[in-house]
């Protein structure tokens, strides 16, 4: 048959839903019947291998391709992640390539007035649109090194992200450059870190399959992880007596299936949670050995206020935020004693039966616990606190590091991880977990890049992480942003400020801006120059998962248009930018970028595949030092333990079909690890340190938390404080913000796949029918959603799949026409400067 553009749009929808099913045109189930016979002839003339390009569980894919056309997609069972299985998203996820609006060219603003609408540009060619990026781009930076700013991705690709990291920090000798992980997952970053002084879960997907017991805290996996969920549901089939607890101040799909709710007042999780620690204390039944031997406490700064002023970071109490010192155990229970099961449930709502309940099962040498958590634990003003409390229960319990037993972070993009985390596109942080601001960090950084000794110094302090980036950027103080793979111009807390609607946002209009991305969103409205990308299998690339699996997926089909890779755009500015600039005695651009470009056609190497190759064994010295020719690149990982974050050969990741790290080469074999940290045999999955490093003494002799100072990780007092903004009379209910299971993030993608569009057209405003009773609406009643800082026009429910409690509102963020982040709060937790979605106070009248 011939194949039209209108034919694959239409094979690429049916033939996904049915391959991820697991049905064939073959097929003897009824949905056989229904398919076009022309559409059901077409048959991929070679699957490719892929992972998916929404959530950060990193569900593999396979992509079949005909004519260099992407026609279906289907569940890879080769995926140790997903194991084969899709959600509804990914079983239309190559229809997401097929818009009708892609942007297929570059774009220039020639009419400043109209900045913040879909008008005034005019059409490019990419020498024109990139020599006017980098003379903008190196006029700012001259003027003011700090008025340049980079916003990255947690949906860039690895070496696209290692590039830009590279590109700004070694190239720029500027910091400001942050991911839009900071959003999502610099919470769970924070508390990593300051628990463990390493990033990333102790342990994998595969504990879903061995708990006892989960405990979802602030976490709607049945919608926003439900690959995941899946597994945590056949767990409870399968197994005896298996138990979930969902802690969560709105009932969801996830809530429906859980065994015990602890439905708390927002914020109050902190009291939950100290008050299980109180527990296991007094009554004696925590693991005392475990403690012994491998647990420090600490306590920090507290009553650190709220960061709702631009000039927070630099007060007494935003300074001091992530201070801390040691105490001694009996001081640590001294502390924690305030929190009585009856003060909890007098601060949270939440009967003080159903806390015992939960800390019971802590105390249960017996039961193995799988605590997960995700937006509603790190989008809050005392994320890494709570993030740490999380920590401390599983310490104080021992139920850590083993298969079944463990806290596990889940991530919201499909490499949050790989990419923002730990490649370095964070403000603060270089690749394999080193920061700006240790000399000795810097300095591996300086071996591994070739660059003098000391010349990283001019970076020895974090840029602006990203609401201070964009705080500045509607101050005027910002001269150029660039953003990439993210959507900011919908997707930021207190929007009215950076759309340039208040009068402190008329520095996003001023300041030149340019946006990279595959179709018209809220933030090219905002650009000056929209440059159109490739988008997921269009090009080659890498993600990072939320159990630490780095997997490839392959280019299966041309961009549409002009429409470049994203990583050819930044190697291309850097070209430009760099034009001249030496570092030491070398050419800055051949010394960072030399290793794929081609002189001879002035242009990256033509095999992405070869480009990806460079970059990533580039990128793997970080943390295979081993590996390195140079015996001081050698000492000094061996030092900072770089190693505990090993990488395989870039071959290795299509044989495999991604491998969770730290990866051991062992008789010629690259051996993932799924549980760090616990010594044990290395085909089994388990760490290759414990006892080599720790000695042969106790009884979780396994054990080695080697990153950590004294190799102890610490458990952290962490009080309860209140939200930043409480309701009261005049704005007396909370509103919680999210996503849905149809749509991913600002809808950008998902809403342009018809069948996910239509299953939900529009966002809503879920309430308490009480709360509707009072104010005299009903359903599908046109509200408005007001706070101090903006209001919305939204649809109301009362009989939406989630069921918020009295006193609370939900609303999703995916609908551009909607916005509702002109409503939200940008106060951030003080540690981690991760804003606060999930509480603000609220008025909601009909409109």
């Amino acid at each position: 048959m011939k194949l039209t553009r209108r034919s694959f749009l239409k094979a690429a929808a049916i033939s996904s839903a049915m391959l991820a099913a697991g049905c064939t045109k073959k097929s003897t189930t009824p949905t056989e019947s229904t398919v076009d016979p022309e559409i059901q002839n077409i048959e991929p003339d070679e699957w490719k291998t892929a992972v998916c390009r929404f959530c950060g569980t990193g569900c593999g894919v396979l992509v079949g391709v005909k004519d260099k056309q992407v026609v279906a997609v289907k569940g890879d069972p080769d995926n140790r992640s997903s194991r084969g299985l899709n959600c509804i998203k990914g079983y239309y996820l190559g229809k997401i390539l097929f818009g009708n609006d892609r942007l297929t060219k570059p774009l220039i603003r020639d009419d400043k007035s109209k900045k913040g609408t879909r008008e005034g540009f005019r059409e490019a060619t990419w020498e024109e649109a990139l020599d006017l990026i980098a003379s903008k781009l190196k006029a700012a930076h001259a003027a003011d090194p700090k008025a340049i700013a980079f916003w990255g991705s947690g949906q860039q690709t690895i070496t696209e992200g290692y590039t830009t990291a590279k590109l700004w920090k070694a190239g720029l000798l500027s910091n400001n450059v942050d991911p839009n992980a900071r959003l999502c997952m610099a919470s769970a970053v924070a508390g990593f870190m300051t628990t463990f002084q390493s990033d990333e879960p102790m342990g994998c997907y595969e504990d879903l399959d061995h708990a006892d017991v989960f405990v979802t805290w602030g976490a709607n996996m049945a919608e926003m992880h439900p690959v995941l969920y899946s597994r945590l549901t056949a767990r409870k089939l399968s197994g005896t007596n298996v138990k979930h607890y969902d802690l969560t101040t709105r009932r969801s799909r996830t809530t429906e299936t859980a065994d015990v709710v602890l439905e708390f007042r927002p914020q109050t999780d902190l009291a939950i949670a100290n008050a299980i620690i109180n527990y296991l204390i007094e009554n004696d039944a925590y693991d005392k050995q475990f403690v012994e031997e491998h647990c420090q406490f600490k306590a920090g700064t507290e009553d650190l206020g709220h960061s709702v002023n631009d000039d927070y970071d630099g007060t007494e109490k935003g300074s001091t935020a992530d201070q801390a010192w040691n105490i001694t155990f009996d001081e640590f229970k001294e502390m924690v004693r305030y929190y009585t099961l009856d003060k909890a449930a007098e601060i949270s709502g939440v009967p003080a039966e159903n806390i015992e309940a939960l800390a019971k099962e802590f105390a249960d040498p017996d039961k193995k616990i799988m605590s997960t958590w995700c937006m509603g634990a790190n989008q809050h003003t005392r994320g890494t606190w709570i993030n740490n409390l999380i920590y401390d229960i599983h310490l104080l319990s021992g139920k850590i590091s083993q298969p079944g037993n463990g806290p596990f972070s889940l991530t919201g993009q499909p490499s949050a991880c790989g990419t923002a985390r730990e490649v370095g596109v964070f403000s603060h942080r270089l690749p394999a977990d080193l920061v700006v601001d240790n000399p000795d960090h810097r300095r591996f950084s300086e071996l591994i890049w070739n660059l003098p000794e000391g010349y990283l110094d001019a970076i020895e302090k974090p840029g602006y992480h990203t609401i201070k980036m964009f705080r500045e950027l509607g101050n005027g103080n910002i001269k150029f942003l660039w953003s990439m793979s993210n959507n900011w111009g919908q997707t930021l807390p207190k929007l009215n400020r950076f759309r340039g609607i208040d009068a402190d946002g008329k520095g996003v209009t001023d300041a030149f801006i340019v946006v990279s991305d595959v179709y018209p969103t809220r933030s090219t409205e905002m650009a000056d120059v929209v440059l159109p990308a490739a988008m997921w299998v269009e090009r080659e690339g890498q993600f990072g998962n939320a159990e630490r699996r780095n997997s490839v997926f392959e280019k299966c089909a041309d961009a549409p248009g002009e429409a470049k890779w994203d990583l050819w755009a930044l190697v291309h500015v850097a070209r430009r930018v760099l034009d001249g600039k030496k570092i030491g005695d070398e050419d800055a651009f051949d010394l960072l970028f030399g290793s794929i470009w081609d002189d001879g056609k002035n242009d990256l190497i033509e095999d992405q595949h070869e480009v990806n190759k460079i970059l990533w064994e580039e990128y793997r010295r970080f943390s295979n030092p081993h590996l390195d020719s140079d015996p001081e690149v050698q000492e000094l990982g061996k030092q900072l333990k770089t190693n505990a974050k090993q990488l395989a050969p870039y071959e290795e990741y299509f044989h495999q079909h991604g491998i969770l790290w730290p990866v051991r080469e062992v008789n010629g074999q690259w051996l993932e690890t799924k549980w760090r940290y616990a010594h044990g045999k290395q085909e089994d999955g388990f760490d290759e340190y414990g006892v080599e490093e720790h000695g042969e003494t106790g009884k979780y002799k396994n054990i080695d938390f080697y990153k950590s100072a004294d190799h102890r990780p610490t458990v952290f007092f962490r009080p309860f404080e209140d939200a930043a903004e409480i309701p009261d009379e005049e704005y007396p209910l909370w509103l919680c913000t999210g996503r849905v299971l149809e749509h991913w993030h600002s809808g950008t993608m998902t809403r342009r796949v018809p069948e996910l569009h239509r299953a939900v057209p529009e966002a809503f405003c879920e309430i308490h029918p009480d709360d509707a009773a009072a104010i005299g609406i009903q359903d599908n009643d046109w509200v408005i959603v007001k706070s101090r800082r903006g209001e919305v026009k939204v649809k109301a429910t009362t009989t939406g799949r989630g069921n918020p409690p009295k006193g609370l509102v939900y609303v999703p963020f995916f609908a551009e026409e909607t916005l509702i982040n002109n409503v939200t709060l940008d106060a951030y937790c003080p540690i981690s400067k991760q804003p606060d979605y999930k509480k603000c106070a609220v008025q909601v009248a009909k409109a």
